[in-house]
């Protein structure tokens, strides 16, 4: 093919793989490659999860190799490349070597295990210490800083580690680190440091905040160079990054030594970046207006996989009690944006099929049957609903009610120590019974998106479509879900499995031609973006009803969880 004609390679470093692909000036994909990550978890600690960076960029390599080979497009043809990861925190010393983070001896050396993945619940009680600071850095957390964070975190570190080995640390959220080892060039995005380093928008870094929890030494006479993104050594989405693609780099990627690096975007953010610029069709007809700049202040993405996020974009600053941001610039310089988020949702799908009673009966009916475990779920499902005469699986499950929050609670309640329950248990180990918990599951996910909404809109947003990408695309009884409980229409992706890393592509393209504010950013998104299929809101009044119930009801399980906390916690105080 002519290397005559532009392309954008994309990098979306999941928490379970690394992905790049090769698209086209108007978003086609030519060709993609998934490679998987390696995850370390401790036996004897449930919290921690650890991955590498050097693991991470091996896998980047052999999938960018893998591209460009099977699409037969010479490297001189990519003209700009972006990244997008998960906020995971990776340390390195000044030279770009690893740090372990693992607890024990071999805490602050060099070696391979120097991230501690987004999920990682290590930080609980550092978290604490923050948040009975009142900063003006909590502010911009909706109020309560999550153990998810980054700075949690190296506190942790910081308690652990010889000082002498901390000193020579630096400290990166996972995206930064990546345009890091791609050019040399130590500038963070505001994605990164806003988001999930407590980095204050149009404030910066906080002296005060870091000295006052233990972390003076990071502020090093306002240098910061542990922490980066000092004296304006910060950009938005996209902006080109150093002197793009460093000679190293470029000969381990297969790619062309200078090629242009977009500064990068949280994986969520990416997911937002690359869905809702879409039209839609409804009904088999493509919507005939291209969405305006301003358009994106209504539409909410929504990221979901293992976790899910929930982003959405606004002129002017929007303080949400217990949601994340607002955060300036974090993609289009001079906009806000906020972020809630789930922080177990496809994992919590899983969970709920694995751990019962039945899964080994389900497993083998799914092989015998030639579906997949979710299909099979739902045939169950058929079953149950015309043997009880009822029209829906919302009907056959009305009596149930459950919490999902087994691994806490994100958004927008803010406390990690929430935990799951469910309500109208029997003495049924079936498969049937499966199958109820697996539907419940799915609706009390879409019951806290409502939740979400509620507060996002309740604290100034107007949020009137959801725009999905992730696995969960693929499940479509949930994305109806979605429009049934949140009473708004939803856009499923073109694919749903590349909404993320097309997003990361168009950082690519930014950064190749220049594009400096929001309307030539989102003129790039409206070109790049597939068409989506819209799923309206299709509840009968019947469900209507018991929808709204339930959801009054998931609101009373929290008042009640919380409730049934205090009282242990005065009846067993000494």
């Amino acid at each position: 093919m002519s290397c005559d004609i532009p392309y954008f390679i994309g990098i979306d470093i999941g928490t379970g793989s690394a992905r790049a692909s090769l698209v086209a000036r108007n978003g086609e994909i030519i060709a993609s490659s998934t490679k998987d990550t390696i995850t370390w978890r401790d036996k004897h600690d449930y919290r921690i999860f650890e991955q590498s960076t050097n693991n991470i960029w091996e896998q980047i390599c052999t999938a960018v190799k893998e591209i460009l080979e099977q699409s037969n497009i010479p490297a001189t043809a990519v003209k700009g490349l972006g990244f997008d990861a998960t906020c995971s925190l990776a340390v390195s010393d000044f030279d770009g070597n690893p740090i372990t983070v693992t607890k024990g001896s071999s805490i602050g050396i060099h070696g391979d295990r120097n991230v501690i993945l987004w999920a990682d619940h290590r930080a609980e009680k550092e978290a604490e210490l923050i948040n009975s600071t009142g900063s003006i850095v909590l502010n911009y957390v909706g109020g309560t800083m999550s153990l998810e964070m980054e700075v949690p975190k190296i506190l942790w570190l910081k308690k652990r580690m010889d000082p002498a080995l901390f000193a020579r640390c630096q400290f990166f959220d996972l995206p930064d680190f990546f345009t890091y080892k791609a050019t040399g060039d130590n500038t963070r995005s505001f994605c990164s440091v806003t988001c999930k380093c407590s980095y204050v928008p149009d404030k910066g870094w906080q002296p005060d905040f870091f000295e006052r929890i233990g972390l003076g030494e990071l502020v090093d006479d306002d240098n910061w160079k542990h922490m980066g993104a000092a004296r304006g050594q910060v950009q938005t989405a996209g902006s080109p990054v150093g002197r793009g693609l460093s000679k190293k780099a470029a000969e381990e990627l297969g790619l062309v030594e200078g090629t242009a690096i977009g500064s990068g975007l949280i994986d969520g953010y990416a997911g937002w970046m690359g869905t809702v610029a879409a039209r839609y069709t409804e009904n088999g007809q493509l919507s005939n207006v291209l969405p305006s700049l301003d358009e994106s202040r209504h539409r909410l993405a929504i990221v979901a996989g293992t976790s899910t996020g929930h982003i959405v974009q606004s002129r002017d600053s929007v303080f949400v009690k217990g949601v994340w941001g607002p955060y300036r610039d974090t993609a289009f310089p001079g906009w806000w944006m906020n972020e809630g988020g789930q922080s177990s949702t496809g994992q919590l799908i899983d969970f709920i099929i694995t751990t019962h009673t039945a899964y080994p009966e389900l497993k083998e009916r799914a092989k015998q049957e030639g579906k997949c475990m979710h299909v099979v779920l739902l045939d169950v499902l058929e079953k149950l609903r015309q043997e009880n005469n009822v029209d829906t699986y919302t009907e056959l499950t009305k009596d149930l009610h459950f919490y999902p929050d087994f691994h806490g609670n994100r958004s927008p309640i803010a406390d990690s120590r929430m935990r799951g329950s469910i309500v109208g248990l029997e003495l049924d180990a079936s498969i049937a019974d499966l199958a109820r918990k697996y539907y419940l599951a799915l609706e009390a996910i879409a019951l806290q998106t409502r939740h979400i909404i509620e507060a996002l809109n309740a604290a100034g947003h107007d949020i009137t479509s959801l725009y999905l990408s992730g696995g969960q695309v693929k499940n479509v009884v949930i994305m109806q879900l979605f429009a049934d409980t949140c009473g708004i229409p939803v856009i499923l992706p073109k694919s749903y499995s590349e909404a993320v890393v097309l997003g990361a592509a168009m950082l690519g393209r930014i950064a190749a031609e220049g594009a400096k504010d929001g309307e030539d950013m989102w003129k790039i998104m409206v070109e790049m973006t597939p068409a989506g299929t819209l799923v309206a809101p299709g509840a009968s009044s019947t469900v209507e009803k018991i929808l709204d119930a339930k959801y009054n009801i998931f609101l009373e399980m929290i008042d009640i969880q919380k409730r049934w906390r205090r009282q242990i916690e005065e009846a067993s105080s000494h």
